[in-house]
């Protein structure tokens, strides 16, 4: 399989993945497929429920098999990455991060806690095993790896996580003193063995009207002194 990005940047919102005889991918967000170039019998549609996730909602997944090449556009500041599963993964992914996976992984459902399924609004995640095989991950902004420590727990925006091992201990919390806990999205508190997935773009309303606006003082210019709002830019 070859993953070609059609532009010469981390963001590129268009990738051409091309497959070889034999080889199958399952694509999980079929809507984002771009162009086909292959025979019509090469891609086939199915309605799915992923490991039995929800009994009466149902996704579309498509079936790919090669020799075939075909694009799949990502929404603006997304960024795919491929993660090798081999034996021993033990990565846990919302289905909605994931855009496809190679023939011959299985996967498995992991059903959250109550208190975790509400903060995340997520109630499965999917866990993939395989002896060889290709995880294609989108995420807002480039993915980052950071690593765990069995004992010195990580924070993480609950926002910004997007895989994390089974084996980790996780509680959502606030931390810091009472003004940013009371400032914050939750986050995670992890701990354990192996690395946690980030996405990196975060949205902050405050930052881009101040990046826009310019910063504290230029804005009380702008009020105090007259005219300040022609002048001060």
């Amino acid at each position: 399989m070859k993953i070609i990005n059609e532009a010469e940047a981390v963001l590129s919102q268009a990738l051409s993945i091309e497959l070889r005889a034999g080889e199958i991918v399952y694509i999980l967000h079929p809507g984002q497929i771009l162009s086909f170039q292959g025979a019509s019998a090469q891609r086939e549609d199915q309605l799915m429920d992923i490991a039995g996730i929800y009994r009466k909602r149902k996704f579309v997944q498509s079936r790919i098999s090669g020799p075939v090449k075909f694009m799949i556009g990502l929404p603006t500041g997304f960024s795919m990455q491929t993660i090798p599963i081999t034996t021993g993964s033990d990565l846990l992914f919302e289905w909605k991060h994931v855009m496809f996976y190679t023939a011959g992984m299985k996967v498995d459902r992991r059903v959250q806690t109550f208190k975790n399924a509400v903060i995340t609004r997520e109630l499965v995640k999917m866990k993939f095993t395989a002896e060889d095989g290709l995880l294609g991950v989108i995420s807002h902004g480039p993915l980052y790896r950071m690593e765990l420590d069995p004992v010195r727990p990580t924070y993480v925006d609950v926002s910004c996580l997007v895989a994390y091992p089974e084996n980790a201990q996780l509680k959502p919390v606030v931390y810091g003193n009472t003004l940013a806990s009371q400032h914050m999205n939750y986050h995670w508190e992890i701990t354990g063995k192996g690395y946690v997935l980030l996405q990196t773009s975060k949205s902050d309303g405050q930052l881009e009207r101040d990046l826009d606006g310019g910063g504290f003082i230029k804005r009380i210019l702008r009020e105090v002194i007259p005219f300040g709002g022609v002048f001060i830019k």
